[in-house]
């Protein structure tokens, strides 16, 4: 079995440091592919530092995964050795149940269950270890292709940040004639504004300061407000059609709601530590406005996003870092202290 290097964490308060984890060979219909990059998403922090529940230590995080084929199983009949692959958020469903039929194979009811990319038990009764890694085996079905305009530093973050903006904008039918607003200019907001850019959308960057506005207005808004601004932001009063907010707090919903149009709706991809917030319903009830959450998409929808970043020119902003700066790139990530993505090369795993 391939054994590789990697990085893992042993508890809340601990630091990342260089390991070695074994990898199964590749089965019949599996695929084993050398990682090339991996990106730092907030869940991989908040799983790491214990505050969303239990977590499995050691934990090999990382669940925006690229790299290249280099073994395949036997009846594997989607790829090839030198294929330009990746991986998001899970590895694993049941394949049966309503969910996984329709390709929301992350909304899995069926056993296992949806398995997570790290931090989840998969069918070997192993803990799953994710990205932060040099190579990983995977069923085929849950491999995307990266398409030949994308590098795969630029496919590493949207194997998740790039689904979790695009998906929900999609469904929400952001197009032309629509007036969007982007919360939050960070890992997930840059994306979605090119996004909804992309798709034809009036596009509105919603930040607590007017420090990103430059970068805003490249990646395609039309115009970039501060919340803190109370003027400005009484003006965009039923101003939206859709309010994608990728942040987990600092804006209230009652505030966004205050800012949709009649049938508009507030789409919430953060999620507070607590895992809660308060909603005046009167807010809702009055204008037929909507409140929803949005979580990652199914395969089909994330190849589905490659191609479009592929035929539109989306790229998201990155940073490359070496592994041995996993630690200092957490706490610059809560301190907002990146643009917009940090990417670890695994090649520098050693």
């Amino acid at each position: 079995m391939p054994e590789v290097n990697a990085y893992a964490i042993d508890s809340p308060t601990g630091r990342y440091e260089k390991t070695t984890i074994t990898r199964r060979e590749p089965g019949p219909t599996e695929v084993y592919f050398e990682i090339a990059y991996a990106g730092i998403c907030h869940s991989d922090i908040h799983t790491a530092r214990g505050e969303w529940g239990e977590t499995l230590y050691p934990l090999v995080a990382g669940h925006e995964i690229a790299g290249v084929v280099t073994e395949v199983g036997s009846e594997v009949t989607q790829f090839k050795a030198g294929d330009r692959v990746g991986v998001g958020c899970f590895v694993d469903s049941c394949r049966e149940c309503e969910m996984c039929k329709a390709g929301d194979e992350h909304f899995c009811t069926g056993r296992p269950g949806t398995v997570g990319t790290y931090n989840s038990i998969g069918r070997d009764g192993e803990p799953t270890a994710g990205g932060y890694s040099q190579g990983i085996t995977v069923e085929q079905d849950y491999l995307m292709r990266v398409p030949d305009e994308i590098s795969l530093e630029h496919a590493a973050p949207l194997m998740c940040a790039g689904i979790t903006t695009y998906s929900p904008l999609k469904h929400w039918g952001a197009g032309p004639g629509k007036r969007v607003a982007v919360v939050g200019l960070g890992g997930l907001g840059h994306v979605g504004v090119q996004f909804a850019a992309a798709m034809g959308a009036e596009v509105t960057v919603l930040g607590r300061t007017l420090a990103k506005r430059d970068d805003g207005m490249k990646l395609g808004a039309s115009d970039y407000v501060s919340t803190q601004d109370a003027d400005a932001m009484k003006g965009l009063r039923a101003s939206f059609d859709i309010i994608l907010c990728t942040i987990s707090d600092g804006v209230e919903p009652d505030t966004l709601l205050a800012l949709l149009k009649p049938y508009g709706v507030v789409i919430n991809l953060g999620l507070p530590e607590s895992g809660s917030a308060s909603v005046n319903l009167g807010r809702l009830i009055n204008g037929n406005k909507a409140l929803a959450g949005a979580n990652i998409g199914g395969i089909r929808e994330t190849q589905e996003m490659l191609d479009f970043c592929a035929d539109n020119a989306i790229r998201p902003i990155v940073e490359i870092i070496g592994a041995d700066q996993i630690n200092e790139a957490y706490d610059n990530v809560v301190g907002s202290k990146v643009r917009y993505r940090y990417v670890i090369d695994t090649a520098t795993m050693g």
